[in-house]
């Protein structure tokens, strides 16, 4: 397996990159949102890739972060989606984002993606609840200058952050103001819940 290409980048364009290793063109499919962090043709990029091998072609899918490419071979596991899907997921949802949905049962962040519908959102969460990890997203880079000190408890962190999104807040709002909660060992989820509250009205 490839596990990640760093050469110049030729060009890039309609979810892909062209990247020159060593003399040899390597065409990789990537997501909206990597193509538009990308630096200008000519610089030096690197991406973690996944091959895909079928019986009619060979393709590489690459990403800017390792988490990404994590996620899509989670995406990956779930029936009935491919990597044209997956891509497309991750093109509309950021990996953090995505778990955020998936953590909070919303069904209409994920449906957003092209040619995902809300059977398969649905489908996506279930399944993908026992693949994903809670401490993942709130370890992630997406949400800066936060801190989160003491044991987590992943099910009153989950039951916070849902407790937020029914009352209006986004899966993102919820989950940047739980980031921020100082969680220590003894806090209920009534606790955290209202820590959060607090730093969404500072």
């Amino acid at each position: 397996m490839i596990s990640f290409l760093r050469g110049e980048l030729a060009g890039a364009g309609e979810g892909t990159a062209i990247l020159d290793v060593n003399g040899v063109g390597y065409r990789v499919f990537i997501t909206g949102r990597d193509e538009q962090e990308l630096p200008p043709a000519g610089e030096v990029v690197k991406l973690y890739t996944y091959l895909s091998v079928r019986e009619d072609a060979i393709w590489l899918y690459g990403f800017l972060s390792k988490d990404d490419r994590e996620v899509f071979r989670q995406l990956l596991m779930v029936s009935g989606v491919g990597p044209k899907a997956a891509l497309g997921i991750l093109s509309a949802l950021s990996s953090n984002e995505l778990r955020f949905a998936v953590f909070s049962d919303d069904s209409k962040a994920i449906a957003k993606a092209p040619g995902i519908g809300p059977k398969t959102a649905k489908k996506l969460i279930l399944e993908l609840k026992d693949k994903m990890e809670l401490e993942d997203a709130l370890g992630g880079e997406d949400i800066a200058q936060a801190e989160m000190t003491g044991p987590v408890s992943d099910g009153d962190v989950s039951e916070a952050v849902q407790a937020l999104v029914a009352l209006g807040y986004s899966n993102s709002e919820a989950l940047r103001a739980v980031k921020h909660v100082k969680v220590t060992e003894n806090m209920s989820t009534e606790d955290i819940l209202g820590e959060a509250l607090k730093v969404i009205g500072l």
